[in-house]
């Protein structure tokens, strides 16, 4: 059955789900930029959107709006991506012959580069966690993301038979649902060994509903991504360093140690599941720009 022009953004928002594998996060964020244009056509126009009547000179209108309002350039891309990706699915479904933004510019983007924790700072981080039992449990999530480099999404949905510490390595599932093999080394192993009894204990202590997932909170229910914030947060205070640290942070950690000490950029890709290597290719502006610094400081003649 054909869909009406009030049903494209849900159908849409359908195709990224069942389609594209998008997260529902992702998803979500797309839904709320398109009612966001939606919000602003009705506030100019006073009437109903119809999305075939969309111009580019509309789409300019919005941009200009929105720089108005002084929204940050990340955010103005954003939306202006959301809504070129939403008009590239009507063309695909042939419900229009040509996109309005087939002529617009994304607003660009400073490059920002990540920051991350020096090799010393990571070595300090990991031996703060206690031998009781929530400090086990602390050392293996900490141990995992350094090991791996995984989001934080991808560290709370991990399941048990997803690691072998027989065999030394975690399928890491990634955005859009792709598998990804990641080898683990010894201390993570070891980490992760010491944790699995208290996980056990916890299970049978709280008598918590049976679940498979790897990490488990205090009570024994599945650990959440603002509870491995929290647990990061604990640690990074006792540290008491000045940088802005995340569990991304680590993953930005991984990849720069990786590349530091002569990783191949094509493996640091495949190991931290970028789909494109530009996305990679980042983290050989951070090593770069260590190695002038580094030169700078101790080269007699620099």
């Amino acid at each position: 059955m054909p869909a009406t022009a009030a049903q494209y953004p849900e159908r849409f928002l359908t195709y990224l789900t069942v389609e594209k594998n998008c997260s529902p996060l992702t998803v979500a964020n797309y839904g709320k930029d398109l009612k966001a244009f939606v919000d602003f056509w009705q506030q100019k126009q006073k009437s109903t959107l119809r999305w075939e009547r969309v111009g580019a000179l509309d789409i300019r209108a919005y941009l200009a709006y929105l720089n108005d309002k002084q929204y940050a350039r990340r955010t103005v891309a954003r939306r202006i991506s959301a809504l070129r990706s939403f008009y590239k699915y009507l063309v695909r479904e042939n419900i229009l012959e040509a996109s309005p933004l087939d002529k617009i510019r994304s607003p660009k983007l400073d490059k920002k580069l990540p920051t991350f924790l020096d090799e010393a700072e990571i070595s300090e981080l990991l031996e703060l966690p206690d031998n009781d039992a929530l400090g086990r449990r602390d050392q293996a999530v900490l141990e995992l993301l350094y090991a791996t480099g995984c989001r934080v999404s991808e560290l709370v949905g991990l399941t048990l038979t997803r690691i072998d510490l027989g065999n030394r390595y975690v399928i890491l599932l990634g955005k859009g649902n792709k598998e990804r093999v990641v080898p683990l080394g010894h201390t993570c192993c070891e980490a992760l060994s010491r944790y699995y009894t208290i996980r056990a204990m916890l299970m049978q202590k709280y008598r918590t509903a049976e679940h498979d997932y790897v990490f488990v909170n205090s009570r024994g229910g599945a650990l959440t991504d603002r509870s491995v914030r929290r647990i990061l947060d604990k640690y990074i205070s006792q540290l008491a360093i000045r940088k802005n640290v995340s569990p991304h942070t680590i993953r930005h950690s991984f990849a720069t140690h990786l590349l530091a000490h002569g990783a191949d950029l094509r493996a640091v890709q495949e190991l931290l599941g970028h789909a494109n290597l530009a996305t990679t290719q980042i983290y050989t502006h951070v090593t770069t720009e260590r190695i002038a610094a580094v030169y700078k400081k101790n080269h007699p003649r620099a």
